[in-house]
């Protein structure tokens, strides 16, 4: 399965290429796909590319559900264990 995880851009790069932060986890994308982005926007990232800009409280919303999603993962793992 394929997830498109939204993500700030943190610096505008080169050519159509721009630094984001995903989580905490530093990456380099192509924005060729998106226009008008700036440095503090949230876009959607696909395998390397911005599909679509997003709304900084929708990027909230999904980023607070995909780490609801973490912690139900590791309840899991530790029950497991036990």
């Amino acid at each position: 399965m394929c997830l498109a995880i939204p993500a700030q851009v943190v610096e505008l790069r080169d050519g159509d290429n721009a630094l984001v932060d995903l989580a905490g986890v530093k990456k380099e994308i192509s924005l060729s796909l998106v226009e008008n982005v700036a440095v503090g926007d949230y876009v959607i990232v696909h395998v390397g590319y911005a599909l679509n800009k997003l709304d900084p409280e929708e990027a909230a919303k999904t980023l607070a559900l995909f780490g609801e999603l973490g912690q139900m993962d590791a309840l899991d793992d530790s029950a497991a264990l036990h």
